[in-house]
């Protein structure tokens, strides 16, 4: 059982560091936003946006491994639906990166389309959480 805590508490610190590192940058960015979204990728945040990659990255595969442990079918709707959401907040924030990286080496594009990017994967990874919260079981 000791192991099953210890994956459930990795998995929660993936979501907590990504929903942290995420907040953090958009302070960051509407703090400064006089000097341009080239701030948000500069050297220090760099660490941010790695430390993001890693948790998107662990948590579908944590994730995975608690439903297995615990015995769930993975055709349970709230857990179907939770894999659909973070697919689509997932791309979005890789596209998100990709973007921000266009726009630090001086590329153009609208900032509209960059917030509902940054929108729609921020709403898919809160309601994620309150799935993985309420766990409607």
């Amino acid at each position: 059982m000791e192991y099953l805590t210890t994956l459930k508490t990795l998995h929660m610190v993936a979501t907590v560091l990504l929903l942290a590192s995420g907040l953090a940058l958009a302070v960051l960015t509407w703090r400064k936003r006089s000097a341009g979204p080239a701030i948000t990728l500069q050297r220090p945040w760099l660490f941010v946006w790695l430390l993001m990659g890693v948790s998107l990255v662990s948590m579908p595969f944590t994730g995975w491994w608690l439903v297995h442990l615990i015995g769930w079918p993975l055709g349970q709707t709230w857990i179907l639906g939770s894999s659909v959401i973070y697919t689509v907040a997932a791309l979005a924030w890789f596209w998100l990166v990709v973007r921000l990286n266009r726009l630090r080496l001086g590329g153009t594009g609208s900032a509209k389309f960059t917030l509902a990017l940054a929108v729609v994967s921020l709403v898919g990874f809160v309601a994620i959480a309150g799935l993985m919260g309420a766990k409607p079981v």
